[in-house]
């Protein structure tokens, strides 16, 4: 799925419109911290136990949304810290993340060094439909350090990812399908190939009417890669305001 397979909770930040806000538009803040046996991205393996915290603000469809990955286990584990901006208006989403990874072209794993040719950010461009049944979403790369083509040329990343949720066994399901339509090192294509198939079923338990602690499971496999894993969390998580 398009979303990191590690099953975050996306949480966001508000900006503030021109129109005047309700009781029930409101600033909403939320915090969590998802646990996983592994780190699944996209059908990339990108570590094993994790603690992947998340704390964001909303207002009226706008986000803002502070995300992070560290290894409970292994000190090689990818380290990670996300920032996405995006808006949501009905079945339509749209939104701009800013990866950053403690692995990259600069060695030292500085966070405030964006130079073209050096910098461990990657700039990602997000646009997406729910249909209900269906959910479509495309990412792409478009600055930072994106991976490279065949010709050694930057190769604008794409990702794409249908899924579709169901309910069954008093859990609720979502299968996906995800794939990366070209060559590039960031997903290890030579082309056209399938990245990601995968189904998890979720589980909350609620503890109070602002907490709960959702509980996943989740098959995903990487075609391309030939890989296969089987992941477990779970999430704390609460409304501030």
């Amino acid at each position: 799925m398009i979303m990191k397979t590690k099953i975050s909770v996306m949480l966001a930040m508000a900006m503030l419109s021109g129109t005047a806000a309700s009781a029930q538009d409101k600033v909403e803040a939320t915090v969590a911290a998802d646990v996983v046996s592994n780190y699944i991205w996209r059908g990339l393996d990108l570590g094993n136990v994790s603690l992947q915290p998340t704390l964001g603000l909303s207002y009226e469809g706008f986000s803002l949304t502070a995300w992070g990955s560290v290894g409970l286990t292994e000190a090689t584990d990818t380290k990670e810290f996300d920032l996405t901006l995006g808006y949501t208006l009905g079945g339509f989403n749209v939104g701009v993340t800013d990866y950053w990874f403690n692995d990259g072209q600069d060695p030292d794993g500085r966070y405030f060094l964006y130079d073209a040719h050096r910098t461990n950010h990657i700039f990602e461009a997000n646009l997406g439909y729910d249909f209900g049944p269906v959910n479509v979403q495309a990412y792409a790369n478009f600055a930072g350090n994106d991976g490279a083509n065949d010709k050694g040329k930057r190769a604008y990343s794409t990702y794409v990812e249908l899924s579709a949720p169901f309910t069954l066994g008093t859990c609720d399901w979502t299968a996906a399908a995800g794939f990366v339509p070209m060559e590039t090192t960031s997903y290890g294509t030579s082309g056209f190939a399938v990245t990601n198939l995968s189904v998890k079923c979720a589980k909350e338990i609620r503890v109070t009417d602002s907490f709960s602690i959702p509980l996943f499971g989740q098959v995903v496999a990487n075609p391309c890669a030939q890989k296969a894993y089987l992941v477990f969390g779970f999430s704390l998580q609460g409304k501030l305001l």
